[in-house]
């Protein structure tokens, strides 16, 4: 989904960047046992081909991860490509796993001392219908991590997943009277009978949507189309994110992201970590 940029030129970039950036007062541990705040906008694309995944994102303090998977028999693969995967990168051992550690050690949060929940993003690849049925196995093993929907009540947890991907897994899931994730709508469910409780989220292709990329003035008649969108999620208490915004570093990049904030959205899309976290810094203190 990402659209200029490949990660390991972000990376190089974001790293510079954050080397730079003196750290906020509001980023270090209060003596009142909190950690470093966290960013709750920031939504890390493509989160495990980070050299640490889920912990750089974790380090830059962002508050949503996104993780491909594929179904392999009985195992969730984590990768973008076939090609790419590999039988030790599973979706337990690069993220459920660590998280729960994590929840433990922090005595019930992922941030030390924030109750808002991460939400961990699982982009399906396979068959959606069936690899959701497999995923749904895996995160009842880790119930008490996940934020539960449960005859018409949500329970928050630590982390909540969000089902993205393959369209099919839709057909399991709203079946469920009790389940463990969330339904990734797109902009063709915004105003449909599913309420929040099954989409909380509602994600889409920016490109597809929208003429501007972050050169020039944004058109007003697509400012008012965007924010006209994101209010109309929002009444439903729905979220939204877009993908394929540009995300090589420059104005264009820094231009669209404020737009996206002056809207209200609220997930911003990187492959940049060091990048976004120093922008929602300095942005919250601007």
């Amino acid at each position: 989904m990402a659209l200029t940029t490949r990660r390991r030129a972000l990376t190089t970039l974001g790293a510079a960047l954050a080397g730079s950036v003196a750290l906020p007062a509001h980023a270090r541990a209060s003596e009142r046992g909190h950690g470093p705040r966290p960013l709750r906008r920031a939504h890390a694309h493509n989160d495990y081909a980070h050299p640490r995944p889920l912990f750089d994102a974790l380090g830059h303090r962002f508050g949503s991860v996104e993780a491909d998977i594929y179904l392999v028999g009985d195992q969730l693969l984590v990768a973008h490509d076939p090609a790419d995967l590999d039988p030790t990168r599973t979706l337990e051992s690069l993220y459920l796993d660590p998280l729960a550690a994590r929840v433990r050690a922090n005595h019930g949060s992922v941030y030390r001392g924030w109750r808002t929940p991460l939400q961990l993003l699982i982009d399906i690849k396979t068959e959606g219908s069936s690899t959701y049925l497999e995923l749904d196995r895996h995160l009842r093993r880790y119930r008490h991590l996940f934020t539960t929907y449960a005859h018409g009540r949500v329970h928050p947890g630590p982390v909540t997943a969000v089902i993205s991907g393959d369209r099919a897994a839709r057909t399991p899931m709203e079946a469920q009277s009790v389940r463990h994730a969330f339904y990734d709508g797109r902009l063709t469910d915004l105003g449909s009978s599913a309420p929040a409780t099954f989409i909380p989220l509602i994600s889409d292709n920016w490109t597809l949507n929208f003429s501007w990329l972050g050169e020039g003035p944004f058109p007003d008649a697509e400012r008012q189309k965007l924010r006209g969108m994101v209010a109309a999620a929002h009444a439903r208490r729905q979220q939204v994110r877009w993908w394929a915004t540009p995300d090589l570093a420059g104005p264009a990049r820094v231009a669209l992201w404020a737009e996206l904030l002056a809207a209200d959205v609220d997930y911003v899309n990187t492959d940049d970590l060091a990048g976004l976290e120093a922008f929602l810094d300095a942005h919250e203190r601007a």
